[in-house]
């Protein structure tokens, strides 16, 4: 495993070129159309509401995510995804000229052409851009790899939006703006000739060119995946919904509660972002370079606390007879408050989205994976959509305040997550068992690449304390199947966490001999499914921090099915709470040092019972 910060990524080939082409290409998104509803609000000289031409644009923009999704799936499968992308970006190139004429002669139609175009641009790229990721980066890489675009795309609609109020403000902004977006365009396509080849996944695809034929078809293949993949589909769109609610609802919240002006927008728009680039920057310090789904209920809980807190902290603020700059706002002490919960809501975000990101690109199949991430924006679109039409319901009809629509939002995350968690247990059980490793211990691994990324293998640990499958689990990135004392499995709410993650029950022969022979028989179809396989050989804990001796059931097991055994052991428990130290507190090594280290693998016939307590004995040290 790759020991490099995640930001080693941006001075790698296999990353930097595609991370520059889409940084600039969702920069540039936000220019151009940040440009054209100011052109309409303040500049452009036209007839009719131009409230209802602004809602026109986001109407535009979002509308080829519909129509076009479903194409852009099936282009990333049938196609080399570094040469898409660099026929999309010549693709931007035209696009901004068309663009770049409409705000030189004024033409409304121009602009709108274009950003429909560019719009259909973002659909056909969407599905290429992250399913390019698990093809060039390795696994260990793919949650930072992931962290660095989320946190590159918001900040880069940041830019986007300032830059364009800049750009904007000029006497002379028709010919700033056109300039700028072709040469951003520009930009990005030579960034894309950089990006090293990413062969197709399905080349042999026969394309459909119903779009709304392939639409349901690719939405029906998304929501059908696996359901960790599926529900984490919806549960990224919902991620959505909440964002579009958030970022629409901000420029009213900014005037109406903090009585601000433009530069309070941005001064609550720049926060969010930041927030979401701090949660994605963490996820990997977080999640040990590892897809470590146990952040997202963690995200989902920051997500409605946070939201939570700021209808709290909404109103109150004295109004003035011009409105506040954003200096000004700063000097208000309850305005702090507000801010740090629009921060909290933005680390959250990113705690949630990046893991569900990396999940859906690990978990998918590769020749599936473009098209599923089509799904995924489809589905992103509807919930978009759906979060205007219940902002209106919510605002209008039911005549709520913001910050009463942020506290129903708060309450619904819970009731949708609460769901997502219920059909898909793995992410409770991942998060109980992130939360334990990052709580009473500080879990540090040696040689666990030992461990192989495919294929079956039994592992051989020493058994210290009730949580030590636990913590195994937590460290490991495979899925393991544990092998555990049925009395310790049967634990109330440990059991939960052992049955979700697949573990078996095991009885001594004579307490009782169905549990038992069961135990072999499901063990040995895990390892005959390719799958990992932990035992504890010594059958019970210890009573004295000393290693029992090895029973013979490790012996039946690799005789049976015949695969590599990797010792292991586990240092710094003896004492702790859950061991049976018979001076243990609940407070005693609390936050303590725990180490989990791995031997190199042994064959199939060096695996006897007395070879094997020798090299576990020799791992663990004498630090028990």
């Amino acid at each position: 495993m790759s020991q490099h910060s995640q930001f080693a990524l941006l001075g790698n080939k296999r990353f930097l070129p595609f991370f520059i082409t889409q940084l600039l290409g969702a920069f540039n998104d936000n220019v151009f159309k940040q440009s054209l509803i100011l052109a309409i609000l303040y500049h452009l000289t036209i007839g009719g509401d131009r409230s209802l031409l602004v809602n026109l644009c986001a109407l535009l923009f979002i509308l080829p995510f519909f129509l076009f999704s479903a194409l852009g799936g099936q282009f990333g499968e049938k196609f080399n995804k570094d040469a898409l992308m660099r026929a999309l970006k010549l693709a931007e190139i035209v696009i901004m000229l068309i663009g770049a004429a409409g705000f030189l002669f004024g033409s409304l139609t121009l602009l709108f052409i274009a950003l429909f175009a560019m719009g259909t641009h973002s659909a056909l790229f969407g599905p290429v851009k992250y399913s390019i990721l698990p093809q060039h980066l390795h696994e260990d890489e793919l949650v930072g790899g992931n962290a660095l675009v989320e946190m590159g795309t918001f900040l880069a609609i940041l830019a986007g939006t300032i830059g364009a109020g800049m750009l904007m403000s000029r006497q002379s902004y028709a010919p700033a703006v056109g300039i700028a977006v072709v040469l951003v365009a520009s930009c990005g396509y030579l960034a894309s000739r950089g990006i090293p080849r990413a062969a197709a996944a399905l080349p042999s695809l026969q394309l459909d060119w119903n779009i709304f034929k392939q639409s349901w078809s690719i939405l029906r293949l998304g929501l059908t995946q696996r359901p960790a993949v599926s529900r984490s589909l919806v549960g990224n769109s919902w991620f959505w919904f909440l964002g579009a609610v958030y970022l629409t609802q901000i420029p009213t919240y900014a005037k109406e509660l903090l009585h601000g002006d433009e530069s309070v927008v941005t001064l609550i728009l720049t926060v969010f972002s930041v927030g979401i680039a701090l949660g994605s920057m963490l996820c990997e310090k977080l999640s040990g370079k590892k897809v470590e789904i146990g952040l997202v209920p963690f995200g989902s809980i920051g997500l409605s606390l946070f939201g939570i807190l700021l209808w709290w902290h909404s109103g109150g603020l004295p109004e003035a007879a011009q409105p506040y700059g954003w200096l000004q706002v700063l000097e208000q002490p309850q305005s702090w408050a507000v801010l740090s919960d629009i921060l909290g809501i933005g680390i959250f975000g990113g705690f949630y989205i990046v893991p569900l990101y990396a999940l859906i690109q690990a978990r998918t199949e590769e020749d599936k994976r473009a098209r599923v991430i089509a799904a995924n924006n489809i589905l992103n679109a509807l919930f978009m959509v759906a979060a205007a039409i219940v902002s209106i319901l919510l605002l209008s009809v039911a005549k709520l305040s913001i910050p009463q629509l942020f506290l129903v939002l708060s309450l619904l995350n819970v009731g949708v997550n609460v769901y997502i968690f219920k059909i898909v247990p793995e992410f409770t059980m991942r998060f109980l068992v992130w939360l334990l490793s990052h709580s009473m211990y500080r879990v540090d691994h040696q040689n666990l690449e030992a461990i192989p990324d495919e294929g079956p293998a039994v592992l051989v640990c020493n058994h210290v304390s009730f949580v030590d499958a636990l913590l195994i689990a937590g460290s490991i990135r495979r899925p393991v199947r544990f092998v555990m004392y049925y009395k310790i499995f049967q634990i109330p709410l440990l059991n939960f966490i052992f049955r979700t993650a697949g573990a078996v029950p095991i009885a001594a022969r004579h307490e009782d001999e169905t549990i038992y022979e069961e135990a072999f028989r499901k063990v040995a179809e895990y390892l005959r499914d390719g799958e990992v396989v932990c035992i504890f050989p010594e059958g019970k804990l210890t009573s004295d921090g000393e290693m029992n001796e090895f029973r013979g059931g490790v012996e039946r097991i690799i005789a049976e099915t015949p695969v590599p055994v990797i010792p292991m052991a586990l240092q710094g428990l003896w004492g702790s709470f859950f061991s049976r130290d018979p001076r243990k507190g609940f407070f005693k090594r609390l936050w303590s040092r725990v180490r989990l280290v791995a031997g190199q693998p042994l064959l199939p016939q060096d695996a006897a019972r007395q070879h094997l307590q020798v090299q576990v004995a020799l791992l663990r040290g004498d630090a028990r």
